[in-house]
């Protein structure tokens, strides 16, 4: 049915077990559906430490913490990824850049197919560098885009390139947006998000150890990615869209922007700054999470 999750691999219906080898989980040693059967919202994010603080931050906006409460990490057997757990809400990391967030999306993705989850709702919440945007300012993704600006995923399989889309679902875009105005805390938009192979050359900045490349190609570059309405430049988007995609799963990206990239390359704000930033994001899905649930 429509609201379950869909899988695009007829292959797993023949295998007696299922392990989740960089979760350190399997079918035949975790009961799915007891684990994690309720789950309604994915969180996902780079860092272990940064979904460590949004499930305590949910867990307490949802009334759901006690005194003293640690929320253990459900992946402790590896130490791949992170996965943390409060009611229906389950936070994972993902690492850095396509391949790492590929990998962690195809395991998640079982995992709520195994746990028989239906509604589900994954948002990747993060940061990234802004286009025209003062920092601090947070983007909901309209369509990931690739280093040419066209909505695509490119990916080579058995030898052959395949293109795969990278739209977002833009009434949970729109939904995301109302909560911010909601909110009214911070700078908002709704804008393309470039999704890159690396930090460094793939997103034009002049501070690497390899530059071959001038700073007024560089800004050319960046002015030609804000008029084809790039707002971000991040490096897991179009991967993470193309796989809800193919999923059937509602999916939003959420990013703080920590600078502007028309005007430095370089992060240099204060450390609270950053850490005021980042919680942004985390911010805004927290309250659309609580309206979706009923608790404002």
């Amino acid at each position: 049915r429509e609201n379950f999750i869909h899988l695009c691999n007829p292959h797993l219906e023949k295998m007696k077990e299922d392990i989740l080898y960089h979760f350190a989980l399997g079918t035949a040693t975790h009961d799915f559906p007891k684990l994690f059967g309720d789950v309604k919202f994915v969180c996902v994010g780079g860092s272990p430490s940064r979904m460590k603080a949004f499930i305590a931050y949910i867990a307490e906006e949802l009334g759901l913490a006690s005194p003293g409460c640690d929320y253990p990490n459900i992946c402790a057997g590896t130490d791949r990824y992170a996965m943390y757990k409060v009611g229906p809400v389950l936070s994972v990391s993902h690492g850095m850049g396509i391949p790492s967030i590929s990998i962690m999306l195809h395991e998640l993705i079982k995992l709520l197919y195994h746990a028989k989850c239906s509604d589900i709702t994954i948002i990747r919440i993060g940061t990234s560098g802004g286009i025209g945007l003062e920092p601090g300012s947070v983007v909901i993704t309209r369509q990931s885009v690739d280093a040419t600006f066209k909505p695509q995923l490119e990916q080579v399989v058995l030898g052959k390139t395949v293109i795969r889309s990278t739209n977002l679902d833009e009434q949970l875009a729109k939904e995301l947006m109302q909560c911010s105005k909601e909110i009214g805390q911070f700078n908002t938009v709704i804008g393309n998000t470039m999704c890159t192979l690396d930090f460094y050359e793939g997103q034009g900045r002049l501070d690497g150890a390899i530059c071959l490349y001038n700073e007024e190609e560089k800004l050319q570059y960046l002015k030609n990615a804000y008029d084809s309405g790039v707002r971000n430049i991040e490096m897991e988007s179009s991967v993470f869209a193309a796989m809800c995609n193919l999923s059937g799963v509602k999916a939003a990206v959420v990013c703080v922007a920590l600078l502007n990239r028309l005007e430095r390359d370089q992060i240099n704000s204060p450390h609270d700054i950053l850490v005021e930033y980042q919680q942004r994001p985390q911010k805004l899905v927290g309250y659309f999470i609580k309206k979706s649930l009923g608790k404002l």
